[in-house]
């Protein structure tokens, strides 16, 4: 992965981090807008997507900041994947996350979203799904 890539990411991450909550609402919101077949994977009630979102953006943080060190970085998403089968997750829908968090960047960036950010992002959220995916299915 280019370092220019990474910096982009994990640059405009540091932007995201002080909107944490309401990026993660975002999320949710546009990847159930996206496929509501997707809801009933996930908990019920305000409480409990909170905690949903605290668990989204703590594990993004640190891929993001995985991202320096990938050998590292290789290993734990292979074990997200894995886990995210008993989720009920399929490889599909991996593209509706992307899609949902490439929005919700999007929205919470701003106009610091700019095409080069949009693409590091598509690249990195392309890398760490089919690492995921390939250690799953």
């Amino acid at each position: 992965m280019e370092s220019k890539t990474v910096t982009l990411v994990q640059e405009s991450f540091e932007k995201v981090k002080p909107i944490a909550p309401a990026a993660a609402e975002i999320f949710y919101g546009k990847l159930f807008e996206l496929d509501p077949s997707l809801r009933p994977l996930f908990p019920s009630g305000e409480e409990a997507m909170k905690t949903q979102g605290n668990k989204l953006m703590t594990m993004l943080a640190a891929a993001v900041a995985g991202l320096s060190n990938l050998e590292a970085l290789v290993p734990v998403l292979q074990d997200l994947g894995k886990r995210h089968v008993a989720y009920k997750v399929e490889p599909s829908h991996y593209d509706t996350v992307g899609a949902a968090l490439l929005g919700t960047l999007e929205a919470g960036l701003g106009d610091d979203f700019t095409p080069d950010v949009k693409e590091a992002w598509a690249s990195v959220y392309g890398t760490m799904s089919s690492v995921m995916i390939e250690a799953s299915y």
